[in-house]
């Protein structure tokens, strides 16, 4: 989206990123590549406390039922579908940054339904979605970027998509392929999954990451079998 701004010269005040914390490291790199390349800054936001305080240090107090007004559990936990605290810490800040200013959001044209989002419209945001007024969908974004060298580490060789490395929402085959392909960012998925002790209401459709990683041993241990027999 970037890159079509500018090349067909669109006004364009600031580019601005968010910074999870939780990104590849390939991504990062890839944000000082595209930065070189345009010849312009990016806006490097960030969170007002690491990730991992909200996950695993942050005091949960009970707003109803017995315990009402106590703590009663540390850590939000891992992100989920119905708990994306993630999500809400990047819009707030994205929000506070861009208040009552005209926003180009990279949702692409197979995506729309993202576009209608309350989230996108909130303090005081007017949003724009030129992929979607270009028709362009998130494979031609990739073959744009690839045609002008972009590669990203090579990350979208590996995954359908590429988010935080430790997205909940992320499909089994991209988690298959972080593990095999990426496993010091798998060991650090499965500290903080073992930090979390008995408060951990699972990472992926109720499963630990500890319960994926025995899954992904074992399918590797079959496939094993079956290739020694092949």
């Amino acid at each position: 989206m970037v890159l079509r701004l500018i090349a067909e010269r669109w006004p364009l005040d600031e580019i601005v990123w968010f910074d999870t914390g939780w990104e590849f490291p390939q991504m990062l790199t890839h944000i000082d590549d595209l930065e070189r390349y345009i010849g312009r800054p990016i806006t490097r936001l960030r969170p007002e406390r690491p990730y991992t305080y909200w996950m695993l240090e942050r005091p949960v107090v009970a707003r109803t039922g017995l315990n009402k007004g106590t703590v009663h559990r540390i850590g939000n936990g891992w992100p989920s579908a119905r708990r994306r605290w993630c999500t809400c810490k990047k819009i707030d800040t994205l929000g506070r940054h861009a208040r009552d200013a005209v926003c180009y959001i990279g949702i692409a044209a197979d995506e729309q339904h993202r576009c209608d989002r309350k989230a996108l419209r909130e303090y005081g945001r007017i949003p724009r979605f030129p992929l979607v007024e270009w028709g362009m969908t998130e494979a031609d974004c990739l073959a744009y970027c690839y045609e002008r060298g972009f590669r990203w580490g090579g990350l979208y060789e590996h995954f359908s998509r590429v988010s935080c490395f430790c997205c909940p929402l992320q499909s089994l085959a991209d988690l298959r392929a972080l593990r095999h392909e990426y496993p010091a960012l798998w060991a650090q998925m499965m500290a903080w999954d073992e930090q979390m002790g008995e408060t951990n209401r699972g990472f992926h459709h109720r499963k630990t990451v500890r319960d994926l990683d025995r899954r992904f041993a074992c399918e590797d241990r079959q496939r094993g079998l079956f290739d020694q027999e092949g």
